[in-house]
């Protein structure tokens, strides 16, 4: 496996991977549609939002993106194919991003956690911190969490 840049081309698949491993944790068809738009990468961003992907073989794995600015990075987004959760995906984009983070001057990284992910980013090293209001579903919130990244 290996990680990389990813490219404007790759923006739709992408986004489909994002909604596949959203609906991993068995949320219904109403729900992901309310998510469809949050998820849904546009190519001519992915440069700026510092997108990365995980591949193997040609195959896309995951997917995550560094944002913020120093001395903050904020994880916006890390999603991994279901065919391929439980296989470290998930923990070498995090790694990656984390790294990244503390390259560009980062102290801090933080994200919000789909509920069903935050035993995944405690065992990161991240923290809850708080609550965010959900992106794409009114009244739902998500636990805010943070890890300090240490040079």
């Amino acid at each position: 496996m290996r990680i990389r840049p990813a490219l404007p081309a790759e923006a739709a698949a992408l986004s489909e991977l994002a909604l596949r491993s959203k609906g991993y944790w068995g949320y219904g068809e109403a729900f992901l549609a309310a998510c469809r738009e949050e998820l849904t990468l546009d190519g001519a961003e992915l440069a700026a939002r510092r997108a990365v992907v995980a591949e193997q073989d040609g195959r896309l794995l995951g997917l995550a993106t560094l944002e913020g600015t120093p001395p903050v990075g904020e994880l916006g987004m890390l999603f991994v194919a279901p065919e391929a959760i439980g296989r470290g995906v998930g923990r070498a984009l995090y790694r990656h991003v984390a790294a990244a983070a503390r390259e560009l001057g980062c102290t801090r990284l933080e994200l919000d956690a789909d509920p069903n992910a935050e035993p995944f980013y405690r065992a990161m090293g991240a923290e809850v911190v708080g609550a965010s209001p959900s992106a794409s579903i009114p009244g739902r919130t998500l636990p805010r969490m943070a890890a300090t990244l240490l040079a």
